[in-house]
């Protein structure tokens, strides 16, 4: 955990008492500030009752108040906690905005911070993966759903400093005013999240406020992929010059991709070339981060290879909660001599009434089978296009895939939807398929 002089003797209200609620609590609490708590559940609120006052910050008086820190969930378009902290002159901010200001009682280290729409986890791990080959002391913190503020303080080792690996959502950066990154990191942008911004520029805006925060001399590493990114890139090397590394996925080879076995895809094209820009601004040498590429093992629920049952390859990419996330995995696959061999399985909460991002890779999907919510809909939108199962629930799926695919086949979860009908999360809804996968005679 992280405990910081930075804190003591100030007054915070922590409002949402999920995983980074919790550690915000001990941490403040441990540097010795006064901490006043409050979620919405009686369950959450008994698991700080011991530590801190509990009060809702839309009803205690907030004067005196050093900051409101309040979770990524909570949307501050919308939420009565936004016009209340302005009225009482107290800023909102998040989890990362706490470990930015205990930044400078914390032994010498560096950030590295990754953000976009899509591919955040994979590179944030490949990233983490490669500085600990380099023989760094390293963790990963942020959106990744590891609570940063709960991670242990690094202390330099005989290699050199500490490196903090941040996931950041846009929401985390929405709460964050000061993380100023050795090295930020931009993969890509495509609509998401629109419910939360005044339109898609507001969304963009939102990422490119990662950059604006570093100070001069910092490096700022974007993948030029899509438009809104490459325009985050012109702008910045206007001002910052060789500060600005683009990169492609065009800079990475075919033949050295398949030697990194948990990399396969475009998408992972991308993953590891920004993994290896960031590398080399921090140091490490091609030879280090070429073995690291080749012994990275992929997170779970992200392109995870379960089983080969029978010749055929099942792959969870249940983190894939949109369309723009699941074209790149069925670009992974290829039809062979015009023999489509992806078995497609998607569906859940629709984030689009379309799956246009996914409609150049149609050629290389088998069958569908749909499930969830979105499944009637994109059953109807895919028939046209191929043979579709609409199975409804995602073991059936399973089960029916299983008897159609052949040898040589690859059975894909990758959703290009939220879990919320069916299960509590992505984890759930990929643990859910390793089960059924599992289960297979």
């Amino acid at each position: 955990m992280i405990v910081s002089e930075a804190f003591e003797g100030k007054t915070y209200a922590v409002l949402g008492l999920a995983r980074s609620g919790l550690a915000t609590v001990d941490t403040l609490v441990a540097s010795g500030a006064r901490v006043v708590a409050w979620d919405s559940r009686e369950e959450a609120r008994a698991l700080v009752a011991d530590k801190a006052e509990l009060g809702d910050p839309l009803e205690i008086d907030l004067a005196g108040f050093d900051g409101i820190v309040v979770s990524p969930g909570v949307p501050l378009n919308r939420h009565p906690i936004a016009m209340r902290a302005r009225l009482a002159g107290v800023p909102i901010i998040g989890d990362i905005e706490l470990f930015a200001l205990a930044r400078p009682t914390l032994p010498p280290h560096k950030v590295v911070g990754i953000t976009g729409t899509n591919g955040k986890s994979t590179t944030t791990a490949l990233i983490h993966h490669i500085v600990e080959q380099a023989g760094y002391p390293s963790v990963m913190g942020g959106n990744i759903g590891l609570p940063i503020l709960s991670q242990p303080p690094l202390e330099p080792n005989l290699h050199g400093v500490g490196v903090y690996v941040l996931e950041l959502s846009s929401y985390q950066i929405d709460l964050t005013h000061s993380l100023d990154c050795d090295v930020a990191v931009l993969l890509n942008i495509t609509p998401d999240h629109l419910d939360r911004y005044d339109g898609f520029a507001g969304y963009v805006a939102s990422k490119a406020r990662l950059f604006a925060m570093q100070s001069a001399g910092q490096t700022a590493v974007i993948a030029t992929g899509d438009e809104p990114s490459r325009d985050i890139a012109h702008s910045l090397r206007q001002s910052r010059g060789n500060d600005v590394v683009d990169v492609a996925s065009s800079d990475i080879g075919t033949r050295e991709q398949l030697g990194w076995p948990s990399l396969q895809g475009p998408h992972n094209a991308q993953n590891a070339a920004v993994a290896i820009a960031v590398a080399k601004a921090l140091g490490i040498d091609e030879a280090t981060i070429a073995n690291a590429l080749a012994s990275y093992a992929a997170l779970p629920h992200r392109m995870q290879a379960v089983r080969t049952h029978n010749g055929v390859l099942y792959v969870n990419d249940s983190k894939a909660t949109n369309a723009a996330s699941t074209a790149p995995a069925l670009a992974a696959w290829p039809a062979i001599d015009g023999k489509p061999r992806i078995h497609w399985i998607l569906g859940g909460v629709a984030k689009s009434d379309n799956l246009d991002e996914c409609a150049p890779h149609f050629a290389n999907i088998a069958h569908a089978y749909t499930i969830g919510e979105a499944g009637h809909m994109f059953a109807d939108l895919l028939r046209p296009h191929m043979a579709v199962d609409d199975s409804e629930m995602l073991s059936a799926a399973v089960r029916r895939a299983a008897r159609i695919a052949r040898p040589g086949d690859i059975v894909l979860l990758s959703p290009a939807c939220a879990s919320f009908d069916q299960f509590r999360d992505f984890e759930a809804r990929g643990d859910a398929f390793v089960a059924a996968v599992s289960a297979l005679e």
